[in-house]
Order: structure tokens, then C-alpha cells, then sequence
């Protein structure tokens, strides 16, 4: 009896995994792929009306509007649109799947300077948020550790893949760091008003930063023999091959930390939030620092801000001249899938719909590093892209007919897709009466 139960508990687990397993990967291309008939969105700005695009092996081959043959198997796109996949920058998609569950939280790890913290190798393929990014037509990301002053190193994937090694787009491309503010709310708990008041410890933070990236730097620059797996992860900020990401949106905290990272040797920052960024363009342009800026659908951090900044923040940077992109800092991975929709608020705030597009494909595959592959679409870049009946930045009409990720045509199918299906059915049989 003992045995029956065991086998039928095996039984159920294997069932139930089963039955909730992502989509299987795509295959890879194996034969070449036309679109015809329809409207480009090339990810740069510009649109290319009945357009026909050819790609073989994973790589556009050819793209335009007349003079090129179809070849292999072709999709009549008439009417529909073609977007190149979008891009989530700075989000620990893959990281954590239950917030609640503390097993499935690999975001965040003990220590407050752990850049030698890689990402990548807790990266879970299957997991059932990043899957629900697809159908909305966010295909690439960058899985980005949480939580400590310097929190670790990020690596962008796609999302498609049977495993991280397969997921990999670029490896261990950037550090993020958690800039210190200068303000801090009150501790009502210590009979302080809830307001906010100036940071005591903010020059003591700041200068821990530095003092971090300064020995970082010499580590690299000595002959010392011991190993120090944080400042060897940190080396690439020097040589330019990788990125530092800093989290930073009080003009003081951007301006500090740019100057610092700068004095401390690091090659490129990028700045992530920026919510006032705005006040200091030149400063920015003057350093050639481009800017992620949180989601647009968010209230005002303060009292006396408009109450439309966070809405139309996007688009004064980018009329400023800064290469801006579009990330979801504050809110909840499964939210990513909104990018879209992020891009096409900034368009209702007067930015060209083009170039609101851009502010998350070309923008961010040029922040990211990865626009030699990735972010257009483009005679020998990728073909990662995908084909929406309608306009993909308004959610009555981002409806995914295909997607490709490097030419593999992928399901669209998720958790949520097959709920859909089982309880729409449920309730069409009740109204059949069976």
C-alpha cells in the first residue's frame, strides 16, 4: 500500500510538472523565412510601408519595401506590423518567481560591496514571469542582481532558451550600483516627522563607495598576488568592457556619482531612474551618459514635482539630446511585459510614436551594448522580431500573431494562455448546459 501511494504521488509530480512546464524552446531556423505586406517599425525612427523581410539562419537577409524576393516559407503580414523584439533593461526576470517563497528568491545575496555576484548562473530559463513577457513582444532582457550597495553583475539574455547557457546574449556585461540619498525619510518609529530630512551618513557612504572602486582599480593595477574575487570582477570598469549601472535621481546623487565612478577610473555609467535628470542635460551630455528611466506609469516622488513628470520625463531627455531608454525600476518583474505600453504613454506625451519605439528597442540595445545584433531591424542583424495585428504600443492593439527570436519561430503560449483556453471553455460548456 506504502508503494502504491509513493508511485502515485511520483505520478502526480511528474503530471503536474508537466503540465505547467514552459513551452518547449524553438528549433533553430531551418529554412528561410519571407514577411510580406507589413508595416516596418525598423526601431531607429524610421517605418518602411509593405515591407518584405527575408531571414535565414537567424540573420535578416534582406529588407525593404520593392525589389526583394521572397524566399522559403512566407508570411502574408498585410495589414499587420513588424516590430524588432523589445528589450528590458535592469530587471531580475528569471531571478525570483514567488516573492513569497523565499526558494525561488535568487535576486539578492548577503554582502553590501558583491560585484563578484554573477547573475547568470541563478538565471532560470523556465521560469513561468519571464514566459509572460513573449506574447507582448519583450524577447531580450538583461537579469540584473538586487539589493546591497553594489549588488553585482548583470548579463543580458533571450527569452527562449532550455538553460542560461543557451539564454546567453552577453555575459557579465555590467555593476549596479545603489547610488547612496542625500535624503532619508523620518524614522517615525524614533519620533521623527514621516518627512523627508537630509542623509547625516551620506558623505561616510559615498566616500565607502569610492574608497571601494579606488582599491578596485589599484588591485588591478598592482602586483598583489592574492585574490580578491570582488575587486577582480570590477576590472572591466576600468578597460571599458564593462558597464556601470548606477541607481541614482536627485541632480546631487547623479552629479556625485558620475564625478566619482569618473575620478575612480570607471570608463562608462550609465544612470538608471534619473528622475531629475532633466535639471542637469548639459552635464549629462558633457560626460556622454545616457539615462534608463523608470516606467512612466508612476506618481510624482514629491509634493511640489508636476504631476505629470514621471509621464512626460522620457521625452525632455530625449529633446535634450540623451540617449535615454525605458526600464521598470520600481515595480514588479511581471509588470516588464507593460514595456510596450511604457513606450506608448511617452508618445501620448507628444514624442514622435517612432521614436517612443526607439526608446526601447534601438536605445536600449545601444545602452546595453548589444546594437550591433539586436534593437533594429537591419540587413545582418538578428532576426528577433515580432509580427502584431495592430499597434504594438497601445494595448488594444499589441495582439502577437509571430515571433522569432534569432530566427527560431517561438510559442506564444503561456500560464496564462492556457488558463484562458481551460476556463473559457469551462463556462461556454455551463452556458451549452453540459
Amino acid at each position: 500500500m506504502k508503494n502504491v501511494k509513493l508511485y502515485s504521488s511520483i505520478v502526480t509530480v511528474l503530471v503536474t510538472a508537466f503540465v505547467w512546464a514552459q513551452q518547449t524552446p524553438a528549433a533553430e531556423q531551418s529554412q528561410a523565412i519571407t514577411i510580406q505586406g507589413a508595416t516596418a517599425h525598423i526601431g531607429n525612427g524610421d517605418v518602411i510601408e509593405n515591407s518584405t523581410i527575408v531571414f535565414e539562419d537567424g540573420i535578416i537577409t534582406a529588407i525593404g519595401s520593392t525589389g526583394i524576393s521572397s524566399k522559403g516559407k512566407v508570411i502574408d503580414a498585410s495589414g499587420k506590423h513588424v516590430y524588432p523584439g523589445l528589450i528590458a533593461p535592469t530587471k531580475s526576470l528569471g531571478l525570483i518567481e514567488i516573492n513569497a517563497v523565499r526558494a525561488t528568491d535568487d535576486q539578492d545575496e548577503l554582502g553590501e560591496m558583491i560585484p563578484q555576484v554573477r547573475s547568470i548562473i541563478a538565471y532560470n530559463a523556465e521560469s513561468k514571469v519571464v514566459e509572460s513577457m513573449r506574447p507582448n513582444g519583450v524577447l531580450l532582457g538583461q537579469v540584473t542582481p538586487q539589493g546591497g550597495r553594489i549588488s553585482g553583475t548583470s548579463s543580458i539574455v533571450q527569452f527562449d532558451a532550455w538553460n542560461w547557457e543557451d539564454a546567453i546574449v552577453k555575459e557579465d556585461d555590467g555593476i549596479h550600483l545603489n547610488w547612496p540619498s542625500s535624503f532619508r525619510r523620518g524614522r517615525w518609529w524614533a519620533g521623527e516627522s514621516r518627512g523627508y530630512r537630509p542623509n547625516d551618513d551620506y558623505a561616510e557612504d559615498t566616500q565607502a563607495v569610492q574608497q571601494y572602486l579606488l582599491q578596485a582599480q589599484a588591485y588591478g593595477d598592482g602586483n598583489d598576488t592574492s585574490i580578491n574575487e570582488g575587486f577582480k570582477a570590477t576590472q572591466g570598469l576600468f578597460d571599458g568592457s564593462k558597464k556601470l549601472y548606477v541607481y541614482a535621481h536627485g541632480q546631487k546623487e547623479i552629479i556625485d556619482a558620475v564625478t566619482l565612478a569618473k575620478e575612480s577610473g570607471v570608463q562608462k555609467v550609465v544612470v538608471v531612474g534619473g528622475y531629475e535628470a532633466y535639471k542637469i542635460i548639459p552635464f549629462l551630455k558633457q560626460n556622454d551618459i545616457p539615462v534608463l528611466v523608470r516606467q512612466p506609469h508612476a506618481l510624482p516622488r514629491r509634493e511640489d514635482d508636476d504631476y505629470d513628470l514621471p509621464y512626460k520625463l522620457p521625452k525632455l531627455l530625449a529633446e535634450g539630446g540623451i540617449l535615454v531608454g525605458i526600464q521598470n525600476e520600481e515595480m514588479s518583474n511581471f509588470q516588464t511585459r507593460n514595456l510596450a505600453f511604457y513606450a506608448g504613454h511617452v508618445a501620448g506625451q507628444g514624442l514622435d510614436k517612432e521614436k517612443a519605439l526607439q526608446l526601447i528597442t534601438e536605445n536600449n540595445a545601444k545602452i546595453l551594448g548589444i546594437d550591433g545584433t539586436y534593437g533594429t531591424l537591419a540587413e545582418g542583424k538578428s532576426a528577433t522580431l515580432f509580427v502584431s495585428n495592430g499597434d504594438a504600443l497601445d494595448m488594444r492593439g499589441n495582439d502577437l500573431e509571430h515571433a522569432f527570436i534569432d530566427g527560431r519561430a517561438i510559442s506564444l503560449e503561456t500560464h496564462q494562455t492556457e488558463l484562458w483556453k481551460r476556463y473559457s471553455e469551462k463556462y461556454e460548456l455551463q452556458k451549452e448546459g453540459k
